[in-house]
């Protein structure tokens, strides 16, 4: 398996879909099913009837997966750039593309 070029914590901007060009932090990144989990972005509705573990019930928000081919990597300027991976000092690093800087 290849190293990812997304990790949890990256900021990223989508690519593609109804958020497209909204950014946000990755929260989990799914490799097996090439998904990733954005705060904020591709956000749901659930609506719950109350139970007792709820008794208030309501609508219930949550960020849904988004394919990570729709997603990437916001550089120090908040565009999207591609991931490389480099040795620098005998250790292999992410490098953004457009700016060259470490991520």
């Amino acid at each position: 398996m290849s190293a990812a070029k997304i990790k949890k914590g990256d900021k990223i901007v989508v690519l593609a879909g109804k958020d497209k060009g909204r950014t946000g932090a990755v929260l989990q990144v799914m490799p097996k099913a090439d998904k990733v989990l954005v705060e904020g972005i591709n956000v749901h509705a659930k609506h719950r009837k109350p139970d007792q573990s709820n008794p208030q019930g309501g609508i219930e928000r949550k960020p849904a997966p988004l394919h990570i081919s729709n997603v990437a990597v916001a550089d120090k300027d908040g565009k999207p750039t591609r991931v490389r991976f480099e040795d620098r000092d005998g250790k292999k690093v992410r490098v953004a593309v457009k700016s060259g800087e470490v991520l």
